[in-house]
């Protein structure tokens, strides 16, 4: 049984003859496995040791509480109502204590009605505090002391209900809830583009609402050693995407493809595929933008390492017009198909223009191959389809059959 055939034509691959006849000698080494930055879901890999000022994370208390685990912010929540009432509860009793309410004489009129231990003062406690007010206590004008504690319950109270309706309203409504519908491409291509070598990504919104004032920025970040010696591990180098140079920011209402132009002033100017799988840069990807229903900034992260990088691929269409209405499938949001790229730097791509010109005149010569190909392929199946179409036609033809008669004519029954 023969194989299968791809179904991208053998036109389409790369042909040797293009190589240059003296190619630039690439430096290739082994490469290891290197950790990511930032990880596909936009999570930071990074880990923060040996902090010795643990003070200032108090100082900002809000933040502190808004980035801790939810299991740790409701045991804060609960904790701080918790203890405040206890507080105030002891406030009480002293009170009720010194001006002899535990022990109550008939005739003398209490501080405060009805309290007498630590569980009515702790019930008293509560009553101010989240302003119940059930009638069967109250406070008299009798102690100008337990007229203080209340005013100071109200104030520290209000104050507590800010700080922990805030963070809670704040937890819930944080700006990286909404970066879970933008989505990007697990693989990142590069391929000719405009007669330019070019590194793409697509990204999408699932959301109906938009993303106002949409960002996106590039980066590359791998380890670098300065002429000095000097080692950074993270050197983090901005790249310039094609939608930046035009204006500061993309009309996201469809999936877009992101482009930059591999120039002069790009760090991939000088990676071919071979030296780009040996290499161990990582191209950070950053959405940033206000989200349309709440006014709230977001920001969606990802990355893209060596061995997401497809070289010679290019995105498949996604949006098609259906009755007068553009239409998105997000089944093909990720699928590339492999194009006649060629295999070498865009250095030398600039230095030798010639490569890029055979490239595009094979590639057009492999099309109209293919093309011709399929309108042959078209004509032997509709010949096929016409003889199998006489035959059964032919088949179902009813024969003539003659009978002999002795002396009398030939009768022809059909």
């Amino acid at each position: 049984m023969l194989p299968r055939k791809s179904i991208i034509p053998e036109e389409f691959a790369f042909s040797p003859a293009l190589v240059s006849p003296i190619p630039r000698k690439p430096v290739f080494r082994d490469r290891v496995n290197k950790a990511r930055f930032i990880a596909k879901s936009g999570a930071c890999n990074l880990s923060h040791k040996n902090i010795r000022e643990q003070g200032r994370f108090l100082q900002d208390v809000v933040t502190t509480l808004v980035d801790l685990k939810w299991r740790f912010t409701l045991v804060i929540f609960s904790m701080t109502f918790l203890c405040s009432w206890m507080l105030f509860a002891m406030f009480w009793w002293l009170v009720a204590f010194a001006h002899g309410d535990l022990n109550h004489k008939p005739g003398v009129q209490q501080c405060v009605t009805n309290v007498s231990s630590f569980t009515s003062a702790f019930l008293f406690s509560i009553e101010v505090q989240v302003t119940i007010g059930f009638g069967g206590r109250m406070i008299t004008e009798q102690c100008p002391t337990a007229i203080t504690v209340l005013i100071l319950q109200n104030i520290i109270g209000l104050i507590i209900n800010a700080v922990m309706l805030g963070c809670i309203f704040m937890k819930t409504a944080q700006s990286h809830r909404r970066a879970e519908t933008l989505i990007f491409s697990r693989q990142a291509v590069i391929a000719v583009r405009n007669n330019r070598l070019c590194f793409m990504i697509r990204v999408g919104d699932l959301r109906k609402s938009m993303i106002i004032n949409a960002v996106v920025r590039l980066q590359v970040v791998r380890k670098t050693t300065t002429p000095e010696g000097e080692v950074i591990p993270i050197h983090q180098i901005d790249v310039q995407t094609e939608s930046a140079v035009a204006s500061n920011s993309i009309f996201l209402l469809a999936p877009l493809i992101i482009c930059h132009v591999i120039d002069k002033d790009s760090p991939l100017y000088d990676l071919s595929e071979m030296e780009l799988q040996c290499s161990d840069l990582e191209v950070i990807v950053i959405l940033e933008g206000v989200v349309e229903t709440t006014g709230i900034s977001t920001q969606a992260r990802t990355s893209y390492v060596t061995e997401e990088i497809q070289w010679g691929h290019r995105f498949v269409p996604i949006v098609t017009e259906e009755e007068g209405v553009y239409s998105v499938d997000y089944s093909k949001f990720g699928n590339t198909v492999k194009v006649s790229t060629p295999r070498c730097s865009a250095r030398e791509l600039d230095e030798k223009p010639s490569i890029l010109i055979q490239t595009l005149q094979k590639s057009e010569l492999s099309h109209q191959n293919s093309l011709r190909k399929r309108n042959s392929m078209r004509r032997n199946n509709s010949m096929r389809k016409n003889n199998s179409m006489r035959r059964n036609n032919s088949a179902l033809a009813v024969p003539k059959v003659q009978f002999l008669t002795e002396g009398g004519p030939n009768l022809a029954v059909t």
